[in-house]
């Protein structure tokens, strides 16, 4: 008797264990697809989009199953756990090897979304004569939408930081199947097959845990085919997937599956982006770096002994953490991010410029490319406009502004649209190996000031030459002959931009 008015609730709370797995499965693959096909957005609105279709095909489905639903619910818990489990495994394992790998991760979609579509159907026809409609369908979505809230706050929150993408799908795919092997046998007397379905049960959870044993195991060996070199460290924060290799004596960090610098010749690029600013501004004393959260940016600009004080805007703890603790990545930025002039802030940059007072002397605006819409609001016309009332009349800023060869379009948009609020602007470039031909922008209040008065300088430097002229001469090959769009904060052209060149390569 206590069995069976229990029934109910113990099949609710496996609504509400389906729904945060489910929605589990479903983050796992944005995150995953962003990490290695990049534009987070696009990636989450189509997986989104992708696996509430494929819920409502699976509530279709559900109305043929009409035989054995006790059976038929185990079965489908157990298959979501083993696929949604594992499809993190398989993605990273396929990205390298198969060719149209979206077609696969949406096909994992649109499976588990599918699967998961069946249960609310098939739970709700199993409760029907034990529960009231109207109490049935209440409690049913409660639980759903309850268990799809707490697997939204947990996943950015705990789950990602602590157990990475592969294990946090693996770790509730072993959830879906405790389910599975729970009811099997607390509903033993109830289905057609007990020992098969327990049998069933128990292999699952041994694959699905065994599989979790060897995780690391298994993304050191994808990442390793991803990245081609030794992987020496790797974490992902709340923000961004961080792996670093070495290859030959060199080291080479990646952000999401980009490279961001390679040690053999990130001194070219970080030279040019900070030594003509620092070189040309009037006075240096007092210095703004938003991103450049590796410190190789803020090295360059203690090499003037007249700055006093340099802050860092960088949004992730996590990167400007390991640039002041690890060991290695210390002794190539020479500590510069444990410098007492260094003050570093881990606050989103569009929104501390907003609040910000005071004025600076120079400003070294290092963000990554702008591959999604939460990087190409940094590279708005808005967020330049806010800049301006951190800035004097004297004040020096340079931008990066990606490779004005691969990318002309994005190169050429991103210096009008600092042009649309900055009537004293130019652009230059310079070649960097590990990614060619690489554009950036100087830009100041004053139309008055002009880029060729040199005010300073540091000796030792292993390439910038102080010969800024040199690099402001662009070949017919880096223009475009086509009306560019300013980047707006309600249009985003320039990540449409980006999209379509670099997606070329």
């Amino acid at each position: 008797m206590g069995k069976r008015n229990n029934l109910p609730i113990f099949l609710l709370l496996a609504v509400f264990i389906i729904a945060t797995c489910g929605l589990i499965y479903e983050l796992v693959a944005g995150a995953l697809a962003s990490y290695l096909l990049g534009d987070s957005v696009k990636q989450f609105s189509f997986i989104i989009g992708t696996y509430l279709f494929s819920m409502g095909v699976g509530s279709f489905l559900a109305k043929y199953i009409t035989k054995n639903l006790f059976d038929r619910f185990i079965d489908i818990e157990l298959m979501i756990g083993l696929i949604g489990g594992c499809s993190s495994v398989v993605l990273f394992l396929m990205f390298q090897q198969v060719e149209h790998f979206q077609f696969v991760l949406y096909f994992f979609v649109f499976l588990t979304g599918c699967l998961c579509g069946m249960e609310i159907p098939l739970l709700m026809n199993i409760l029907k004569d034990k529960v009231q409609f109207r109490d049935l369908v209440s409690n049913v979505f409660a639980f759903d939408y309850i268990g799809a809230l707490i697997a939204s706050v947990l996943f950015p929150i705990l789950l990602i930081p602590k157990l990475g993408v592969m294990g946090t799908s693996l770790f509730f795919g072993i959830i879906n199947i405790l389910v599975g092997v729970f009811l099997s046998f607390y509903l033993s007397k109830k289905l057609k097959n007990p020992v098969w379905i327990k049998i069933k049960s128990v292999f699952c959870l041994v694959v699905l845990s065994v599989i979790f044993f060897y995780s690391d195991d298994l993304l050191k060996y994808s990442e390793s085919q991803l990245y081609g070199n030794n992987i020496i460290y790797k974490h992902s924060t709340l923000y961004q997937r961080i792996v670093l290799t070495e290859n030959r004596g060199d080291y080479q960090l990646f952000l999401n599956n980009n490279l961001q610098f390679n040690t053999k010749d990130e001194y070219r690029y970080h030279e040019v982006l900070v030594h003509p600013a620092m070189s040309m501004a009037k006075d240096i004393s007092n210095v703004l770096v938003f991103g450049g959260g590796d410190g190789l940016a803020v090295r360059e600009i203690l090499k003037y002994p007249e700055v006093k004080k340099v802050t860092l805007v960088d949004l992730d703890e996590g990167m400007t953490r390991l640039f002041r603790t690890n060991e290695l990545l210390v002794r190539y930025n020479q500590g510069s991010l444990n410098d007492p002039r260094v003050t570093v802030i881990n606050q989103d940059a569009f929104i501390w410029a907003k609040s910000a007072k005071g004025k600076y002397d120079v400003m070294i605006i290092d963000f990554p490319d702008p591959s999604n819409y939460s990087l190409g609001k940094l590279f708005t016309n808005s967020f330049y406009q806010t800049l301006a009332a951190l800035m004097t009349d004297q004040t020096m800023v340079s931008v990066q502004t990606t490779s004005p060869y691969f990318a002309p379009k994005s190169y050429w948009c991103i210096h009008e649209t600092i042009g649309s609020v900055f009537p004293n602007t130019i652009a230059y470039h310079t070649y960097v190996p590990s990614f060619g031909e690489w554009g950036f922008c100087l830009f100041s209040r004053n139309i008055q000031q002009r880029f060729t008065q040199l005010r300073r300088r540091v000796d030792k430097l292993r390439y910038y030459n102080y010969k800024f002229d040199e690099l402001t001469n662009f070949p017919a090959d880096m223009c475009t002959d086509e009306k560019i769009e300013i980047n707006r904060l309600d249009n985003q052209i320039l990540v449409r931009y980006f999209d379509e060149e670099w997606g070329k390569i």
